[in-house]
Formats: C-alpha cells, sequence, structure tokens
C-alpha cells in the first residue's frame, strides 16, 4: 500500500469547531480514517475519511485525495492527530482550533510559490538577495519556495492563507509530480496548521474538469458556497475569532487570459451575487470585526512589464462591493513582489477607474476610511518582479484581451495611470510572507488592531528580515452604533 502522503489541513466554516485532515494517494486505499485526540488524553476517537478523486488529462493517471471532516471540536483547543489507511504507517500532526468570540491570534500570508526545485541558476549568485534570480525548470519553482515555508512555521501562525498559484502545476511536464511535491514541501507546515487557498490562474489546467480546476478542487475540501458542485470551493469563507476570511476566484471577473483555458465570466454572476451576501451578512454580524479577503489577481501594482499590472475586470466587479461593506484588508498574489497601497475608497471617473487614497499615513491606518491591498507574491517563484517596479509609481492596467498571441493566450490591452494609493514597495528582497497579529481590544465599541508585519526570506533555513511594519486599526463591530 502507499503510505501517506501530502498531510495537509483545511479550516471549515467555523475554525473554532470545524478541521479537515487531507492526503493523497496514486490508487484506492482500504479504509482511510484519522485518529483523534489532545496531548493528554491520546488517540481515542476514529473518524473516517471520504474519498474523492480525478484524472488528469495530460498523463492520464488518477489521484485520489482522502478527506476526514472533523467536527464538534472544542475552541481554543490543541488536538494531536494521525491519518492512516490500511496497510499504511500512521502520519502524525497536530492543530490548534480557532477561538470562539474575541482572542488575540496570528495568521500568515503569500503567493506564488512553485515547488523547491533546484535546478540551474541562470547567472551566478549575488552576495546578497538584490537581484533577479531565474532557476531552470518547467514549474516556475526555487530553492526559497521550501524557505519561504521554513520561514512560516517559524511564526508558528494559527493559519496560513496562499494567495494563489500554489505549484504553477498547469506549466509542467509532469502535473502529477509537481502537486506531489508541493504538498511534500508544504506538509511541514500544514500538517500543523490550516493552509487555506485561493484559486490562481495557473491552477487552472486544461482537460481537468469543465474549467479547469479539478486537480485543486480535489486535493482541497473547503468550505461551501451553496453554489454549483462545480464551482465548489473555487470562493469560500470562515470566520477565525472576530475576523472573516473571504476567499475569491478572480479568474471569473479578470481580463487577462493567464490559465491553460481562457474562462471569464464562468459563474455567470453567482460569485459576485454570493459575494454581496456574504459580506452583508458578515458586516451585520456583531461578533466579527474584520474581513480579510485573500485572492490571485490584482486591483494595485507598480510592476512593470512583464509583469502583469492591474485588471480593471477585477476594479469593476469587486471593488464597489469592497467599498460598499468596509472590507479592510485585501491581500493578492500574480506579482511577484510585495507591495501594499493607502487605504483606498472610491475612484477616479476614467477609463481605468484609477483607486483614490483616502489616507496616506503609512504606520497606522484606519481602515474604517478604505480597504488597504498588499501584493504578497513571493512565496518561491523563481521570477520575482521586485526589479521591474517603476522608479515613479504608476501602474499598467489591463483593460481587456486581443486576438491569441505566441504563447497561446489573448492578448491583453494595456492603459497606464499614475498610482496615487501606491504606499510602500519592497524593491531589493524578491522572496517574503506578511504576518498579522490581530488585537481584539478589550472594550465593546473600542478599537480593535492589527499588527502586520512583512518579512523578507533571506537565505536557507527560514532566514527572516523584518522589511515593512505598520498597524491596521478599526472600531469593534459590538458598540452601540456599529459599522
Amino acid at each position: 500500500m502507499p503510505p501517506v502522503s501530502g498531510l495537509h489541513l483545511q479550516f471549515g466554516a467555523d475554525a473554532s469547531r470545524e478541521v479537515v485532515v487531507s492526503w493523497q494517494t496514486p490508487v484506492p486505499v482500504q479504509r482511510p480514517r484519522v485518529l483523534l485526540g489532545t496531548p493528554a488524553g491520546g488517540l481515542g476517537n476514529h473518524i473516517a475519511a471520504q474519498t474523492s478523486y480525478y484524472k488528469d488529462a495530460k498523463s492520464g493517471q488518477t489521484i485520489y485525495a482522502h478527506h476526514a471532516r472533523l467536527s464538534r471540536l472544542r475552541p481554543g483547543t490543541e488536538y494531536v492527530y494521525a491519518a492512516v489507511h490500511d496497510g499504511a504507517t500512521p502520519e502524525p500532526g497536530s492543530f490548534r482550533t480557532g477561538p470562539s468570540g474575541r482572542a488575540p491570534f496570528t495568521f500568515t500570508s503569500f503567493g506564488d510559490q512553485g515547488t523547491p526545485t533546484v535546478g540551474k541558476l541562470d547567472g551566478p549568485l549575488p552576495p546578497k538577495i538584490t537581484a533577479k534570480l531565474t532557476y531552470l525548470n518547467d514549474n516556475l519553482g526555487s530553492p526559497y519556495a521550501g524557505d519561504v515555508t521554513t520561514a512560516v512555521e517559524g511564526v508558528a501562525p494559527l493559519f496560513h492563507l496562499i494567495n494563489g498559484d500554489l505549484c504553477y502545476a498547469n506549466l509542467a511536464v509532469d502535473r502529477i509530480r509537481t502537486w506531489s511535491d508541493w504538498f511534500g514541501m508544504t506538509s511541514r507546515s500544514a500538517r500543523f496548521r490550516p493552509w487555506m487557498p485561493a484559486a490562481g490562474n495557473h491552477e487552472n489546467e486544461l482537460g481537468n474538469g469543465p474549467i479547469g480546476f479539478a486537480a485543486y478542487q480535489t486535493y482541497f475540501a473547503l468550505p461551501g458556497n451553496d453554489g454549483d458542485p462545480e464551482t465548489s470551493g473555487l470562493w469560500y469563507s470562515f470566520t477565525v475569532g472576530s475576523v472573516r476570511v473571504v476567499s475569491l476566484a478572480n479568474d471569473d471577473v479578470a481580463y487577462q487570459d493567464g490559465g491553460n483555458s481562457y474562462i471569464r465570466g464562468y459563474s455567470g454572476g453567482a460569485q459576485r451575487r454570493w459575494l454581496e451576501a456574504e459580506l452583508a451578512r458578515t458586516r451585520a454580524d456583531r461578533g466579527i470585526d474584520w474581513i480579510v479577503v485573500v485572492m490571485h489577481q490584482v486591483v494595485i501594482s507598480t510592476a512593470d512589464h512583464p509583469g502583469n499590472g492591474a485588471d480593471l475586470g477585477i476594479r469593476q466587479e469587486w471593488l464597489p462591493l469592497f467599498d460598499q461593506y468596509g472590507v479592510d484588508v485585501v491581500v493578492c498574489g500574480h506579482e511577484h513582489h510585495y507591495e501594499r497601497s493607502h487605504p483606498i475608497r472610491g475612484h477616479q471617473s476614467n477609463d481605468t477607474m484609477t483607486p483614490d487614497p483616502a489616507a496616506t499615513r503609512t504606520d497606522l491606518v484606519d481602515t474604517t476610511a478604505g480597504t488597504v491591498h498588499m501584493v504578497i507574491g513571493g512565496g518561491g517563484t523563481s521570477i520575482p518582479s521586485m526589479d521591474v517596479l517603476f522608479d515613479t509609481p504608476q501602474c499598467n492596467v489591463i483593460t481587456g484581451v486581443g486576438p491569441v498571441g505566441a504563447g497561446g493566450r489573448k492578448t491583453p490591452v494595456y492603459v497606464s495611470e499614475p498610482a496615487p494609493w501606491s504606499a510602500v514597495r519592497d524593491r531589493v528582497n524578491p522572496y517574503g510572507f506578511v504576518a498579522f497579529s490581530v488585537d481584539p481590544g478589550t472594550r465593546a465599541g473600542g478599537p480593535t488592531t492589527m499588527s502586520v508585519t512583512y518579512y523578507a526570506v533571506t537565505g536557507p533555513y527560514g532566514q527572516t528580515e523584518p522589511v515593512d511594519t505598520f498597524t491596521l486599526r478599526r472600531t469593534r463591530n459590538d458598540g452601540p452604533n456599529p459599522r
């Protein structure tokens, strides 16, 4: 029998009571299950796992994913577990459930990772990581993908958000091996804390399901969105303490053609309707203070070509809802560097809908004034974009697409704009992640904060250096006159 491989966790819709334990095998197995307990009590409970599968259209190989849904857990509690199926050695792990109600915790975020491919380096290795590094491989990986995983585990967050383009399997000759390598790398963190993804354009794999996301949807068992089974897990939300996290699938609204198949508009507006209802419900919930959106393609970017730029489709579809319901922070990938915006609210009356900054202070940001957008795309990809940032901040905005070009994708149509919303950019470090520490405050209707630090990952063993530190602040939603 094959071993338990790619062990990883996901939260359910209520992080205080629901966790899913997942792993994969290349063949069917008997009695996949999880043994669950506490550090003091041992592994006393057995929970059966459900199996799903997909057949990779490129290789013809079938992969089986096993998901054990743990429910009725106790909030804020340490659990130990082991995943096993008949004939396999049990693989252990542990996790902590989210708090019930307002409590402090830390989570982390990055996107655009790839696998820890040790390929030939195109060019000499500089003494400090100050220049673009290109490793020659077929899925944009680099050794830094593993270093960033190690660095995140050093912080030991309650959970981690991965902002799309997980492993670039759609670019690889061997898509199955690429997914396997990625889960093998990330499992050293994801078996101890949920890694909650957003679907990026490189999760779109031609032939794998009607819209190309069958692999992603099979490997992850994410909260439901009450939609069509074809879109299950592509957008979802979950609640951790006083924070609601909303994950979106931007290929549905983005103009850019970036995956293996062009699928803009595939939900027929269903995702937007779900999002509006979800944001309205969240802002009406007196127990929720913060709304964090995780998605892949971006609203803001100051990267020149060959960077992607911002996408007008996302500005058109999502920004009015973010404004209306007071989304606090949006974390993205897609561009392979770090930058953040001032809080933005509303937009200019021009063709690109240039976002308007609501304030310009960079150390302390009141998110009731506007939404902070963060590009955190240095998860390990071998083609960083920090060295193509404009000297004076400006933005290339994709406003549509033209005919199919030499690369087999529709050619983007760009319009350039000034970037009055640009706040902070890292033009030096190609790799890193962001840690958010939630302080719920002590008084109903009083302030609550998030302390935010961007850590550059500078070498093996997860070496880090803090580069950008600031605080997000807003008023708690439990006062006499909530927002």
